[in-house]
Parts: structure tokens; sequence; C-alpha cells
């Protein structure tokens, strides 16, 4: 067989079972055909094939992030970027909103993302009164970095009808002055009801899926997990964007929203449309639920108080049994499930679910997942293995967040996103980014899996770092496996789709502390090549 693409001298990390590296590979249309040496594949060259000499960089397969939420990455990219380094103070921000205002019609939204209270000089969020003096005939949003806490002006309240006499809905807090004069400030599920008011508009969420798009396939990502869009418009008009090609990257979506996931999982369970359906472009994910916060917030549930406030042990949205009411019956339907869990008590509630819901229904090969699974501690980790669980950790969360991390959770640290135990208990773990809650490079969460170091370089739990390999096993065929995908991508495999990324450099002999540098040459999915940095076939 005459192949169409063939790489040649290359570190090709196939990601099979006996984590081999190969030197080059034959793509024939949307499949890999041979996997080998050089000798072996130039068999496979005829007078149509295209030919690349990877000059000893790395050839890995296409990589998949098992937890971000793509429609919403895209949509703050049109906003007002709290993360952007001269954003340092209070009135760097107000300014930025500023010239926001001048530049957007009364009536329409100003928003801003990425706000961290922690970075900014004054420690504190901007108050109300603050944002009024923006505009009072602007709605004015801002998003803190963890996606679970934002803060509003009067005019946005109003649109939300939410004034000094609404109650605080479950697992979530209206935050109000000690005069009971609301200041602004929505925590958990009460702003992402309010989320849900303050929508998007269609020809933001076009635009932004497709910078989400363009951004993705620059780091090598070929697939994602999409852990929850806005609301039903938006989970509908990214299907359709899938349908129609105009997204080329893989999406296996979770069936959950921002702004009410219990609900949109119920009324998903009504219509009968179960995990898996769709096609290898897009396709339903599991049923997913919070229960509990944001591990920055902080307000993710622990068993014991935080170490900065032995008095707090965060938010829990519903109870074990509220949980087993909705996911008990999605996994009596044969449905794949999740939830947000962060905290151990969190993650212990979701396992009691989980065990009573296998013990009253048996199932074989059901694949359910912890997202986050942010402190998982020992005896923890053995239930999850015991059940034949997926945790979907976060590596680049400690490189953002790690000090905030020491601070609220001390000696536990040693056991948040704890990699190297779930690989060494034989536990399938993936990985995701959570973008837009941190960054989406992949190569940032394979640096800080191996490293486990927060941006300054202070160490972070150590012990769980793991193998340049290993992480990107996490990032490719452990998170196939997760979508129940492996027989389809996540390794360099002949009869596997010919999703791939080149980088710039054999990652495998990389310096560890380089890993966060390393960039993508070109992206290739289902056989066609979707970003190239230069014009490298000859």
């Amino acid at each position: 067989m005459e192949a169409t693409n063939v790489f040649l001298n290359g570190e090709v990390i196939t990601v099979d079972e006996k984590n081999s590296t190969k030197q080059a590979v034959a793509i024939a249309g949307n499949k890999i055909i041979a996997v080998g040496s050089n000798s072996e594949i130039e068999e496979f060259i005829g007078p149509a094939t295209k030919v690349l000499d990877l000059e000893g960089k790395s050839l890995i397969p296409g990589l998949i992030d098992a937890h971000l939420h793509f429609v919403m990455y895209g949509v703050f990219q049109l906003q007002v970027s709290c993360k952007d380094p001269t954003i340092e103070t209070i009135e760097n921000l107000l300014e930025a909103l500023r010239v926001k205002a001048k530049k957007t019609p009364k009536g329409n939204w100003i928003r801003g993302w990425g706000f961290n209270e922690k970075k900014i000089k004054e420690q504190r969020y901007p108050t109300l009164e603050e944002l009024d003096s923006i505009s009072r005939e602007h709605p004015i949003s801002i998003t803190r970095t963890c996606g679970h806490i934002g803060v509003v002006n009067s005019l946005a309240l109003k649109i939300a009808k939410i004034d000094e006499h609404t109650l605080n809905p479950q697992g979530g807090i209206i935050e109000r002055d000690s005069l009971g004069k609301l200041n602004g400030r929505l925590i958990e599920t009460a702003y992402m009801q309010f989320n849900d008011i303050a929508g998007y508009a269609s020809d933001e969420l076009e635009q932004g899926m497709q910078i989400a798009q363009q951004h993705f396939i620059e780091k090598g990502i070929t697939s994602i997990h999409e852990a929850g869009t806005f609301n039903q418009e938006s989970f509908r008009l990214l299907q359709l964007a899938s349908n129609r090609r105009a997204i080329k990257i893989r999406i296996y979506a979770m069936i959950s929203t921002l702004s009410d996931c219990t609900q949109f999982t119920i009324n998903m369970l009504k219509t009968g449309v179960v995990t898996g359906t769709g096609n290898d472009f897009f396709k339903i994910g599991p049923a997913k639920m919070f229960t509990d916060g944001s591990s920055t917030g902080p307000t993710i549930a622990t068993r014991e108080g935080y170490t900065s406030d032995p008095n707090y042990s965060g938010i829990l949205y519903y109870s074990e049994d509220e949980i087993y009411e909705v996911l008990g019956e999605a996994h009596k339907r044969g449905y794949q499930i999740t939830v947000h869990a962060q905290g151990d008590k969190a993650i212990e509630i979701y396992l009691n679910v989980v065990e009573r819901a296998l013990k009253e229904h048996p199932r074989e090969n059901h694949r359910h997942r912890i997202e986050h699974a942010g402190i998982s501690t020992p005896d923890l980790q053995k239930r999850i293995k015991d059940l034949h669980m997926i945790p979907v950790p976060n590596p680049p969360f400690p490189y953002e967040f790690g000090e905030s991390y020491l601070q609220n959770y001390g000696e536990r640290t040693n056991y948040m996103y704890p990699a190297r135990n779930f690989i060494d208990q034989g536990i399938i773990c993936a990985v995701g980014s959570d973008a837009p809650i941190t960054t989406y490079n992949p190569f940032i969460g394979i640096h800080t899996a191996v490293n486990r170091e927060v941006n300054s370089g202070a160490p972070f739990g150590q012990r769980q770092s793991i193998s340049t390999y290993e992480a990107i096993r996490l990032y490719t065929y452990n998170a196939a496996y997760a979508s129940f995908d492996e027989h389809l991508k996540g390794s360099i495999e002949v009869g596997k789709v010919a999703d791939l990324a080149i980088l710039d450099r054999g990652i495998l002999t990389t310096e560890k502390r380089f890993l966060k540098d390393t960039k993508v040459n070109m992206t290739m999915i289902d056989g066609e090549i979707v970003y190239q940095r230069s014009n490298s076939f000859v």
C-alpha cells in the first residue's frame, strides 16, 4: 500500500502497551498503516507520498485533554483578561474595563475573566461601587479564575432579579455586607445560575469556538472532553459545529452545563440518549454533577478544616442521597457517570454513591470517572482502585495555584492530583487542564506532572512526580480509555486514526526543567494537517 504521508528519522513515542519508541510511521488516508524503523517504513513511499524527515524530533499521538470547557474558553477570549500581566492592581482592571465600555454599545455586557484576588496588589475583589463607577448602562461581570465565583455590578444584579430579599440557592451564596446589603459577589451555584441569565449571543459562541479550536490545535490537542458548556443552547451549537466539521477537534461531551447541570442531566436521561451516542468526532460522554467547590476559591469540601482556617471545610452542593438520586439512576440506565469532586469529603461521598450503585446494579466496564480527584488520600485511592474508576486530575493546577494550595491544605498537598500513586496502583487515570481555569498548554501540564513544582519553583508534593513518558500516556492513551476510545486513538499503532503531533524537540531527552518550553511544529487530525508552524514537507 502506498502511503499518503511518511514520517522518518524521528522519536516516535507510540504509547503502545510496551511504551516503545520507534523511528518512522506511514499514514494512508486517515489511518496509520505501519510503525517501525526507517527501512521498514520506506517501503510504503510512492510517487505521491509526502515525506517528512523528523530530524530526531518527537512524533506523538494527538494529545487529548480529558477535562476542559471548550466553549467557555473560547468566549472568554473575547473579554477582558484579568490574567494579562499588565493588570497588577484594581485600578489597572478598572481602566481595562473603562476602555472596553467605550467600545461596547450601551446595554451590552462587559465581562472579564481569570481574576485572582491573590495576584492583585490590593489582595481583594473589585467592589460593586467600583464596577458601577465604570458604567451603570452596561451590565458588568468579572469571573474569578476558578470559574465558581464572580463579582457583578448593580445593573447585572437587576437583570438577574437578585436583590436583598433573594435567598441563597442550594450550594451557593449571594454575598452581603454586615448590613445585609448586596456587595456584588456571587459564589458557587449563585454565580453559575447567574451566568445562565447573563448568556452569550450565538455569534459570540460561534466565534469563541473557532478561537478555542485554533489555540488548542496549535498545542497538539486533537481531542477534548467537554466538561460542561454554559447551557443547553451552547451544547446544541457545539454539536452543530462539529456535525458540519467547522470544529475538527474530536469532542467527548459530558452531559453537563455550568448553569444547572443537575436539571440538564435529568432532562438528558429522560430522552434516552446514552453515553457513547454519536460518532468519531462528537460523542455523548458521562452524566456529570458538581459535588463541591473550587480548589482556589477556596471552597472544596474537606473532611478536616482548612490549614488556613481550621473552622472552615468548604461547600457541598448536594447530600449523598441527592447525588445518588440522579447518578444512581444514570448508572442503572447504562450511562457512564462522573462528578466534579476536589476535596476528600466530596470524593468520599461520591465513592459511596458509586459503590451503592454497583452493588444494586452490577455492571462490568462502567469506567465511571472522578473529575479532578483533588485531595485523593490513600484510603480514597484504594476505593478508587477497587471500584475500577478513572480519576481525571489536573497537572497544571499546582503550577499556577500551588502556593495557595500549600497555604490552604498544608500536608494534604502530598496527595493532591497524585498521579504517581495512581500509576503505581494500576489505576488508569487521564488528565485535563480545566481550561480556561488554568492554561490549556499540555506541556505546562506535562512539565508540572514531572517536576511537581509551582511556577515560582517551589516544590509541591514531589513524591507524586512521574516520568515524561508516563505523563504523555496520561494525555493520550489513558484519556482515550476514559472515553471508551482506546481502539480508535491515543497511541501510534496500525489501524488507529492518524491524530498526531510533531514537536520541536526530542521530548524524552529534554531536560525536565525545559519541558514547559516544548512547542508543536505540526498537528494532524484524521490524516489532515490542521496546523503547521512552517512548510516542512519535502
